[in-house]
């Protein structure tokens, strides 16, 4: 359990410092463990895995799953607390497609909304998983980090 818990505080603190390959292979490594063969290759079920990986998150940040806010939801909201210093996150996630398009999304829907202005720092955090990767070094997971 406390591996976890370290893993988990190392990936926030790899989001915050922007370091997307880092945050790449960290959520791979929880999607794995954590889903089943079943339901791997789903959207939910990489969902599932970033809720679990961020665990430790929820001690700086009310995590919203689904916010409804500009033309649509983004698939989290990390909204920090009054007595942190970290910046707020807005988390997109893709399947088969590519992380630059989670962005994107973010970006034309306006998912950030007023969080931008409320908060200051923003990160902008786009995911994607694809179940096609092929050979060993490919990447099954990817990641952008974009600070607004």
């Amino acid at each position: 359990m406390s591996q976890a818990i370290g893993n988990a505080e190392r990936l926030l603190e790899a989001t915050i410092r922007r370091k997307s390959d880092t945050v790449a292979q960290a959520l791979e490594a929880v999607h794995e463990e954590c889903s089943s063969v079943l339901t791997y290759n789903d959207e939910n079920s990489l969902a599932c895995a970033i809720y679990i990986a961020y665990y430790t998150a929820k001690n700086y940040y009310k995590i919203i799953r689904e916010l409804p806010t500009g033309k649509g939801f983004a698939d989290y909201a990390f909204i920090p607390g009054k007595d942190t210093d970290k910046p707020a996150m807005i988390i997109e996630l893709k399947y088969d497609k590519d992380a630059d398009t989670a962005i994107r999304q973010i970006h034309e829907n306006r998912y950030a909304g007023d969080l931008m202005d409320y908060f200051g720092n923003l990160l902008l955090v786009g995911i994607n998983y694809d179940k096609d990767a092929k050979g060993m070094n490919a990447k099954r997971h990817s990641c952008v980090i974009e600070k607004v």
